[in-house]
């Protein structure tokens, strides 16, 4: 396919961040092994979910391949003899769904391609890495004066993101990354306006945004190329990782978990908050802020991938801020996502879960007061601040940056109005997908109240005296039936009357609530 033809019509546009969760709902034996049947479901609809067929060989191949994060997981062990008892069966079965569970819940494998692979086939069965090669070799047939030196493999989490180390043929020695991307679920912009946003990207200037040298793209992709930095990003520096390794390999068990010094935590957050003002007050939508996304130049961070919102791809943080409904702006979003990076370089580790109940010792109560009003329950409950509050809190308000480089980004009047009327389209996805995890948490929440231990005894103990009461009237309304029939056979006779006139209402009836 020509790097400038036209997608394939129908194309589906996953969410690749959207959790899978999978549960073991049957075994079945046949003459030398046993399957199991595995229910997979997407995100919270019970409708979006599939069954698919696993041997105890095909999680062994699974985790052999996850071996390069470093993390033992709860793999059962193998077993050659005996491996057909019933009870070995459904011992093995209880493990596979442990494992199951650790690696669904696992920020990092969850979003990996092999997870994917491994629970969503059907989604997942095309090699990104040879679509993205044949549409770089394309983009070279026009552009003959770059050369690639090898695939950095699996250097980023995205499965629709490839990136290639390169050179240009008359300077040998300089390198260059080319970053190629598929379009992502929350791509609105026109092709038109899409196209020219991309190449409008090299000419933004900033003394915070990593420079983009050379950028184009067709209706179904895009290219990019900056130079190749051997300091890495800003997650390189806290996990002491090698720039080239793969993502797995780089993050996910690091040997050595220590934060930066504050001086460092002062200085690179500040330095971050103002190419987030300028964003923000360009209109021009980000969303994607982690620590791989910030590259380090000498004692500067420069943001990365700006090109993200424009392809409509998902954020690395969107199954977390995607719970609370107040952080429902790109705004609001990139300040969430603020916080997750604070804490990464408070205390060289992501937070265990978000919200954050309580913080560990920091180098100064003022980190922790950036923080809580980021991460803290009170803080995803009642929203996020803004960049400018954040900017005059005290870890920031006294950093002195110097910097000689004037911002410069210069987006056409026609181009700023389909970037708000995107951003808005992609808030407006993002918050029906909190208003439907927000019903489903109620749906769940009551109907585990109403299976409780607790609820079922309270249950009993009413029908019982609905029971008892229902025992009682019966025999009252006996003995006033036996009543009355001893009296009409006594031959006494009753006086005539008239019908009695209908008791008007009692006031209470009609007061008003």
């Amino acid at each position: 396919m020509a790097f400038m033809e036209k997608p394939p019509a129908g194309k589906v546009l996953l969410d690749d961040t959207v959790p899978l969760t999978a549960a073991i709902e049957a075994s079945q034996s046949l003459q030398s092994h046993t399957e199991y049947i595995i229910r997979v479901q997407r995100g919270i609809s019970v409708e979006n979910s599939w069954q698919i067929v696993r041997r105890y060989s095909d999680f062994d191949l699974l985790n052999n391949s996850l071996q390069i994060a470093g993390l033992s997981l709860p793999l059962p062990p193998k077993k050659l003899i005996g491996n057909m008892d019933r009870e070995f069966i459904a011992e093995r079965q209880k493990g596979l769904q442990n494992y199951l569970n650790v690696i669904t819940t696992n920020h990092i494998l969850s979003n990996c391609e092999l997870v994917k692979k491994f629970l969503d086939p059907n989604n997942y069965s095309a090699s990104y890495t040879e679509i993205a090669l044949q549409q770089v070799s394309m983009f070279f047939r026009s552009e003959p004066k770059w050369e690639v030196v090898e695939p950095l493999k699996d250097i980023g989490w995205r499965i629709r993101k490839k990136y290639f180390l390169m050179k240009i043929k008359n300077q040998p020695k300089e390198r260059l990354v080319l970053s190629w991307a598929d379009l992502g679920p929350d791509k609105y912009l026109s092709d038109k306006d899409f196209q020219c946003l991309i190449k409008l990207l090299p000419s933004c200037l900033h003394p915070y945004i990593y420079r983009v040298t050379f950028a184009t793209a067709n209706e179904s992709s895009a290219l990019l190329i900056r130079m190749f930095n051997e300091k890495g990003t800003l997650k390189d520096l806290i996990y002491k990782a090698k720039p080239k390794d793969p993502f797995l390999r780089k993050y996910c068990n690091p040997k050595k978990i220590q934060g930066l010094e504050l001086q460092q935590i002062k200085t690179y957050g500040r330095q971050i908050l103002e190419v987030l003002k300028f964003l923000h007050d360009k209109g021009f939508p980000y969303g994607h802020l982690h620590a791989s996304n910030v590259m380090l130049e000498g004692d500067a961070c420069r943001l990365l991938d700006l090109e993200n919102s424009l392809l409509g791809l998902p954020s690395f943080y969107r199954s977390y801020f995607s719970q609370f409904r107040k952080i429902n702006t790109l705004e609001s979003v990139d300040v969430h996502c603020f916080g997750h990076l604070l804490y990464e370089m408070t205390y060289g580790r992501p937070p265990d879960s978000v919200p954050v109940d309580s913080f560990p010792p920091a180098p100064s109560m003022a980190v922790v007061a950036v923080l809580e009003s980021t991460l803290s329950c009170e803080a995803c409950k009642n929203g996020m601040p803004t960049v400018s509050r954040l900017l005059q809190m005290p870890l920031f308000s006294d950093v002195l940056l110097t910097t000689s480089e004037k911002p410069q980004f210069k987006i056409p009047t026609k181009l700023k109005e389909a970037l708000r009327i995107a951003k808005e389209c992609i808030e407006k996805r993002l918050i029906e997908e909190q208003k439907q995890i927000h019903q489903h948490r109620r749906l769940t929440r009551a109907q585990s109240h109403h299976g409780s231990e607790e609820e079922r005894k309270k249950r009993k103990i009413l029908a019982r005296k609905k029971s008892k009461r229902s025992a009682v009237e019966n025999s009252e309304e006996h003995s006033a039936k036996y009543s009355n029939s001893n009296n009409s056979g006594s031959g006494a006779s009753s006086p005539l009357t008239s019908p009695s006139s209908p008791t008007p209402p009692s006031t209470a009836e009609h007061a008003p609530f």
